[in-house]
């Protein structure tokens, strides 16, 4: 749950309409999928130029998930109509390797 508490605070800090945030958690053998849903109009501030800001985020939720021996992903559901950019999911030995590099 702490990841949600987490999630919560930086979307509705970045965004324009947090009454509009969204976000579901679900538990299963593959771990936890927290799925979040944004205002239409907000989405590029959720994920940002070239993915960054998504990436900082899942990779942050993957340290909280660590602290608490879970895997974490976090999925942006995209907006009705919308089409999706490439290259977003960072996987998760991505986010390690960026970890190790700090």
């Amino acid at each position: 749950m702490e990841e949600i508490q987490f999630l919560e605070y930086v979307v509705k800090a970045l965004v324009d309409n947090p009454n509009d945030v969204k976000i579901e958690r679900t538990v299963d053998e593959m771990g936890v999928l927290v799925k979040l849903t944004v205002n239409p109009v907000d989405m590029g501030k959720i994920i940002g130029r070239q993915g960054n800001t998504a990436k900082a985020i899942r990779t942050l939720l993957r340290v909280i998930g660590m602290k608490n021996n879970a895997r974490v992903n976090l999925k942006i559901n995209e907006p009705e109509g919308g089409t999706k950019a490439a290259g977003i999911e960072a996987t998760f030995d991505e986010a390690m390797e960026e970890l190790k590099n700090l």
